[in-house]
């Protein structure tokens, strides 16, 4: 009976002992799954980041544009050599595919919402042919190449306490930047930047839709037209660009009224001219600094009478010596104008902030104004009007220096036709396009743009452009014109 006994304890110790080791060996209870919120705070398609009070939204879209009678696709043939030669080396049609995406984050906290913002793409787009000046031609480095294409950063900034960091739209531009008409951004006649510029800007709100804002921005790039020594003629006599280092930002002032009628917007810019040398060593010497400026005023107005969701939107510009707030960064070609008429004519107009020869610079001036009316038929069907106008004029003093005697446009071979010397140019875009959204996010457009160049010249030029096979000859100094129609499909997310 006590050896029963002793086997059953022990038994019961080893089963004991078995049945510890196994729970031992059992995995932890899995905490709960944390499955991603949604955000309400910031509007429709923010959610939580797991784990964190961050909220983050993202966004895209992928875009098909087809441009006819162009090889740029939005700018038309104004300043392409092969494109403004108006000859077989035109593109028909130019072909361009994108895919853009964008991260929108925001967070709560004791100074307000920190928001960062980020944009980015990759696009493909066709090019050229232009010619060699041997009967052969070559393909244009303004296309991408089968094993590669072009990305890019439109947006990338922080905003936080008021402030806004980082690459963004212009606080000079109107909130449509440069479209009225919702699609082509290339109108002259105010401030652009669509796709960012670098800033530092401080935003106050005072109450009831007011709010101010004051900043600095980057002025490379997208603010600089040209400050042209004229020692260098160039091609056409406008002189040849001749920038220092960068010494002073841009600075940006704006003045907004936001109210459900629509929006009300001023705008102010002052922008530093600053040249190197007048030759080709620093010992040469160059001329002083010179501040340009710029003013904008814009007015939207929205839910007019003929049917919900319309607008009207109309600004307008002056600059001295600032000529990229009115002919704007997605207009280059507005500013340096090449255009033939067929074989017999050509329109010649260029915008820089500055020239000079040996003294100090002249600033050139401009004024422009854009608009545009956007009108929904109805819930599947939208069209608009667009139009824009700049006026370019250059001083007396710059006049004497390109078009008086030995002078940088006068004193060339090219020149010796003309009858009458005078840079001073007009620019008119007018356009309309069509779209059709038959699922929501999915929208087809057509749209065309006529471009005007009224030139101030008269006579003949002794041209030769070897890019679009030009021959050397005498052509008629005339106004000219282009027209390009786009056609877009894209589908946002």
């Amino acid at each position: 009976m006590k050896l029963m006994k002793s086997l059953f304890l022990s038994s019961a110790a080893g089963l004991v002992a078995m049945s510890g080791a196994q729970a031992a060996d059992l995995p932890l209870k899995a905490k709960a799954v944390e499955y991603v919120k949604v955000c309400s705070l910031y509007g429709a398609g923010f959610y939580y980041i797991p784990g964190t009070d961050t909220c983050i939204k993202l966004g895209g879209f992928a875009r098909v544009d087809l441009g006819v009678n162009t090889n740029t696709v939005f700018l038309g043939n104004t300043n392409v050599a092969a494109g403004s030669s108006q000859n077989r080396l035109t593109n028909g049609f130019t072909w361009r595919s994108r895919a853009d995406l964008n991260i929108d984050t925001r967070t709560a906290t004791e100074y307000g919402v920190v928001r960062t913002y980020f944009d980015a793409f990759f696009t493909w787009t066709s090019g050229s042919y232009g010619g060699l000046g041997n009967g052969t031609t070559s393909y244009s480095a303004t296309g991408d190449t089968p094993a590669n294409g072009t990305l890019g950063a439109n947006y990338a900034f922080i905003q936080f306490a008021g402030f806004t960091m980082g690459k963004a739209v212009s606080q000079f531009s109107t909130p449509w930047v440069a479209s009225p008409g919702d699609i082509f951004d290339g109108l002259v006649g105010g401030g652009g930047t669509s796709t960012g510029v670098n800033q530092f800007t401080y935003t106050a709100e005072f109450g009831n839709g007011v709010s101010g804002s004051i900043g600095v921005q980057d002025p490379t790039q997208y603010y600089q037209a040209g400050v042209n020594n004229l020692v260098v003629p160039g091609p056409y006599g406008y002189g040849t660009s001749d920038y220092a280092g960068t010494t002073v930002p841009d600075i940006v002032g704006q003045l907004r009224v936001d109210q459900a009628w629509g929006l009300f917007q001023a705008s102010v810019a002052a922008h530093d001219n600053n040249a190197a040398y007048y030759g080709a060593t620093q010992t040469s010497g160059g001329p002083g600094d010179k501040w340009g400026w710029a003013g904008q005023i814009g007015l939207q107005i929205k839910n007019i009478p003929t049917g919900p969701g319309d607008t009207i939107s109309v600004q307008g510009v002056y600059t001295d010596g600032a000529t990229r707030y009115n002919i704007q960064d997605r207009n280059t070609a507005a500013g340096s104008n090449v255009i033939y008429g067929g074989v017999t004519s050509i329109g010649l107009g260029f915008a820089p902030d500055s020239v000079f020869l040996g003294g100090s610079q002249q600033l050139v001036s401009t004024w422009g104004m854009r608009g545009g009316f956007v009108h929904n038929w109805n819930p599947y069907w939208s069209s608009a009007v667009f139009g824009g106008y700049a006026s370019v004029r250059f001083t007396g003093e710059a006049k004497t220096l390109m078009c008086g005697a030995g002078g940088s446009i006068s004193g060339l071979a090219f020149a010796r036709g003309m009858t009458s010397c005078n840079p001073d140019y007009n620019i008119g875009q007018v356009g309309a396009n069509l779209r059709w959204t038959p699922v929501r996010n999915l929208t087809f457009t057509t749209e065309g743009l006529y471009t005007m160049l009224d030139q101030k010249y008269a006579g003949t030029v002794n041209g030769a452009n070897v890019a679009g096979a030009k021959p050397t000859g005498a052509y008629d100094l005339k106004d000219q014109n282009t027209w390009t129609v786009m056609f877009r499909a894209q589908r946002t997310w």
